[in-house]
């Protein structure tokens, strides 16, 4: 009686028929995506990349044929030359009292706006309006309706009281557009805080009510800690808007009167001094200070994400 071996015969694995693969899959989700993504990357990487290569160059429109490499000396120039350095001090200083002033009013408003009253959304729905309105119409309307020392609306409200009657734009120029740029950013912020007042801990504020706590107790200790995140997000997200700001500068001021910052010495040093180059380099590090602030908004984003998921 012979004894027979059957040798063992290895799994083969079987492709189940009709059912892509996982990386078949993936692509199948993303192609609907890749026409978006090249238009992104023609629209907005390509010529950044060309203002990065120009940027590298001393090239005047005027005379194209003297243009030449220089390295960095046109960021040396944007950071070492008096007018643009005070055109990036302008834009911070700018950035900086728009943002804060801004902040401010809109907690003010959203807090209004969190408590319950009759026509409560006709008050909210005006005070989102000015973020509607289109810059350079916004700016317009500042100019000549509210700014105008002949027929505006702040001069005749002071010559009904027997005030004085201030030439607004030359007597202060940097501040009225600053007082510009507050109306129209203010309910940006506010919409924010709103946000976070209403994504508060009822029962904690209630406990706290129970225990005697008065309302400004509430303010500092337990509605101010929870807004940090959300005043963090309005200060980066509209610094990253404020600080590329053109229309304000350019619809009152037209630049002058020490009221220039970086977008509008780009502006002026491409389409009036045609110097490609000097233009090209104040725009990148336009571009780099954005990115940075950006950088940071995204990861209070995140955090703020992470929080919600936590408490659900």
């Amino acid at each position: 009686m012979t004894a027979t071996t059957t040798a063992p015969v290895a799994a083969t694995p079987v492709r189940t028929l009709g059912k892509p693969s996982n990386r078949l899959r993936a692509w199948a989700t993303r192609a609907p995506l890749l026409p978006a993504l090249i238009f992104m990357v023609a629209v907005t990487q390509l010529p950044f990349v060309a203002t990065l290569v120009i940027s590298f160059f001393d090239w005047n429109a005027l005379y194209p044929e003297a243009r030449h490499f220089t390295g960095l000396s046109n960021y040396s120039d944007v950071l070492t030359d008096p007018d643009l350095r005070h055109s990036v001090w302008t834009t911070i200083l700018l950035t900086a009292a728009v943002v804060v002033a801004s902040l401010v009013i809109g907690l003010g408003l959203a807090l209004l706006l969190d408590r319950k009253f009759r026509g409560r959304g006709i008050v909210r729905t005006l005070l989102i309006a000015p973020f509607l309105v289109v810059p350079v119409a916004a700016a317009l309307l500042w100019k000549h309706v509210l700014y105008n020392p002949e027929y505006g609306l702040l001069n005749g409200l002071l010559h009904y009281v027997g005030g004085p009657q201030p030439d607004w734009i030359s007597g202060t120029p940097l501040l009225a557009v600053e007082a510009s740029l507050v109306w129209q950013w203010t309910p940006f912020m506010m919409l924010i805080l709103l946000a976070g007042l209403q994504s508060r801990d009822h029962q904690q504020i209630e406990a706290a009510r129970v225990d005697g706590a008065s309302d400004w107790q509430v303010f500092r200790y337990l509605t101010l800690p929870h807004l940090r995140r959300y005043l963090e997000l309005g200060a980066l997200l509209g610094s990253i808007y404020i600080v590329q700001n053109f229309d304000a500068v350019f619809t009152l001021t037209s630049g002058g009167l020490g009221t220039a910052n970086l977008p509008y010495t780009v502006y002026q040093s491409f389409y009036q001094a045609h110097e490609n180059g000097l233009a090209s380099a104040a725009g990148v590090l336009v571009v780099i200070g954005s990115i940075i602030i950006a950088t940071f908004a995204l990861r209070v984003v995140s955090s703020l994400f992470r929080e919600e998921v936590s408490r659900a």
